[in-house]
């Protein structure tokens, strides 16, 4: 390794190292500075690469063993993402048998053909898409080891995210394109295959070149260094290029602070960029036909109000670019990027943006581990995009943007395939279970706390909840002590029933009769879940008021809620006791309607039962 180079390396991740270090409070993350050089042959769709990594490690841990991904090695027959892809009983139509029927040139693999660590070659076995390492000397807790490798690698034809070729004619979706280390937390490695689902990644700053065809047009994560040698829609306004008379040219990309890195490539892409009022450039790499052209040009303000909406509501971006890309195989999220699929209505691409760019929220600078939570990222994206294309598309945005969410999760609740939102990722068995759990009823985690604490306290809770945990990895129980310590309410047993069961919410008004010139109402809970009741009563005259339920292991109450009845009474409800009763002074005759929750938050899988309306 030459010395100048190591230097370079250190120097960085020392930077990086003492950012992280006082940007976390009490858990602690690992820290990569990748550098990586790559040559593509468009011709063979094969590349070899060279990597340089500074790994630091910051747990209290001895290292024995390292792991890295070769996520590529998944699309050959017979890889454990074909078998499952071919086995599962509801297939991903995107993947189906596609893999088993790949020809030799079609494949993709991925091979490190030397490994050494701080100057030592390093024993290593090829398992599927993971490389599994044993180490000559371990790796001390608080100290900075240097991997050095050369690598190669064959593009897969498009299966499932990354690829060449895909439907729309897109030539490379470069997604998990290089050796990767796999994450090391508290909970220890994450060394898990590439079965089909997302990703768990080191934060750290990626330096890449990549030199390829001159004629082809990239764009991805980071920062692209070199664009007055590069041109192609980079330069500055006014800026001459450098012109070569090579027939390669070689891109320099640098992103820092960031847990993977795509890039795209095509000799087609238009690029169009706009520049926000805040400095952030938006780039849009499409191949410019008359199936995109009016959409993809539209796309570009939605994309900024989109940028503004969810800064505004969940923290600011923190870097200065996000690149959307046409590409892949429907819409997949990368740090600073997205690849979509582009020949689509423009309500559709519209939506496919927005949802992609607000994992830049979730995914990209929260970093929960989608292998374990991916509930946190998808469900979370949901909630945030539902609301985002509800205030973007209407100066007077819909009341229930998440209306899709309950019909969606109901109809799972019902089904009987329904699985806990704590199995991983990987391992449900169906992929309806999981699509339900993590995008559907991940966003139910949000409005259910919504209903719980009190809407307002839950999205200034969400304002907390970046701050604290940007760049650490939050877990099931950071976002519910977020949401505790905001509200002032007791939360855990939500977050147990919500994520680590299937029981579900039903409750029902099980009589009314009057005694002696009063209203007596038996409320019961039928569902296995028990859940804060806003209970309200419409008189004869118009009025309106609620009565609250907070389940006593709450141990307080909500706030009360603008443009809600007023509250006029507590009235505790203890979880063991299904049914409760509740008097009101009032006779019959005066009573309209009683309604458990009529704002329709609450998660209840059968509401015919909710109602009860005066004859």
């Amino acid at each position: 390794m030459k010395k100048h180079t190591f230097f370079f390396i250190w120097g960085l991740l020392l930077a990086f190292s003492g950012y992280d270090s006082q940007a976390q409070s009490s858990r602690w993350q690992q820290s990569i500075h990748y550098q990586m050089e790559v040559d593509m042959d468009v011709s063979t769709n094969r590349y070899q690469g060279t990597q340089t990594i500074a790994y630091s490690n910051h747990s209290p841990d001895t290292l024995y063993r390292v792991f890295f991904h070769l996520y590529y090695n998944a699309f050959q027959p017979n890889s454990m993402m074909d078998e499952r892809s071919r086995t599962i009983s509801d297939p991903d139509r995107r993947v189906g048998d596609r893999i088993a029927h790949l020809s030799p040139e079609e494949i993709g693999y991925m091979r490190v053909n030397s490994l050494q660590m701080n100057g030592q070659s390093v024993a290593m076995e090829e398992v599927g898409s993971v490389l599994e390492v044993s180490l000559q000397e371990p790796i001390l807790p608080n100290s900075t080891v240097i991997f050095e490798s050369e690598f190669e690698a064959q593009v897969p034809l498009q299966v499932r995210r990354s690829g060449r070729d895909n439907a729309e004619g897109i030539r490379y979706s470069m997604a998990q394109w290089y050796p990767k280390l796999a994450n090391y937390d508290e909970q220890g490695w994450h060394a898990n295959p590439y079965i089909g689902r997302e990703f768990y990644g080191t934060w750290g700053n990626f330096d890449v070149k990549i030199t390829i065809d001159k004629n082809y047009v990239l764009g991805g994560t980071g920062y692209l260094q070199n664009a007055h040698e590069i041109g192609h829609g980079y330069e500055a306004p006014g800026e001459r290029t450098k012109k070569s008379n090579e027939s390669r040219l070689t891109w320099h990309f640098y992103a820092p602070q960031v847990h993977d890195f795509m890039w795209a490539a095509d000799p087609d892409f238009t690029h169009d960029k706009l520049v926000m009022e805040n400095g952030i450039t938006l780039h849009f790499l499409y191949e410019k036909n008359s199936k995109t052209e009016k959409n993809w040009e539209a796309l570009q303000e939605y994309t900024r109000k989109a940028m503004v909406y969810f800064s505004e509501h969940y923290g600011q971006y923190p870097y200065q670019q996000f690149s959307v890309i046409q590409g892949g195989d429907g819409g997949m999220e990368y740090p600073m990027s997205t690849l979509i699929t582009g020949q689509r209505t423009l309500g559709s691409l519209v939506g496919v943006t927005v949802h992609e760019l607000a994992h830049s929220w979730f995914q990209g600078v929260l970093g929960s581990n989608e292998s374990l939570y991916p509930w946190m990222d998808e469900g979370f994206t949901t909630f945030a995009s539902n609301r985002c294309m509800a205030a973007i598309f209407s100066e007077e945005p819909s009341g229930f943007p998440q209306l899709g969410a309950y019909v969606s999760y109901e109809k799972l609740a019902k089904s009987g395939l329904e699985e806990p939102m704590a199995t991983h990722a990987d391992h449900y068995h169906t992929n309806t279970a999981y699509g339900v759990a993590a995008y559907s009823k991940g966003a139910l985690f949000l409005a259910q706390l919504g209903y719980i604490i009190g809407e307002e306290v839950r999205d200034e809770a969400m304002l907390h909840y970046w701050d604290q945990w940007k760049f650490k990895h939050p877990n099931a129980n950071d976002i519910t002590r977020v949401m505790e310590k905001a509200s002032g309410l007791e939360l855990d047993w939500f977050k147990e029933y919500w994520v680590y069961t299937t029981k579900s919410i039903d409750y029902a008004i099980s009589s009314v009769s009057e005694e002696n010139g009063q209203t007596k109402v038996t409320l019961e809970r039928k569902g296995l879940m028990p859940m804060p009741i806003d209970f309200v009563i419409t008189y004869e005259n118009g009025r309106k008021e609620t009565i609250y339920l907070p389940l006593t292991i709450m141990r307080g109450n909500k706030v009360e809620e603008a443009g809600f009845p007023e509250r006029v009474r507590t009235q505790r409800w203890p979880w063991t006791h299904t049914r409760t009763e509740i008097i009101l002074d009032e006779p019959l005759s005066a009573i309209q309607s009683l309604s458990i929750d009529p704002s329709l938050r609450l998660a209840d899988i059968n509401r015919d039962d909710n109602d009860w309306v005066r004859e």
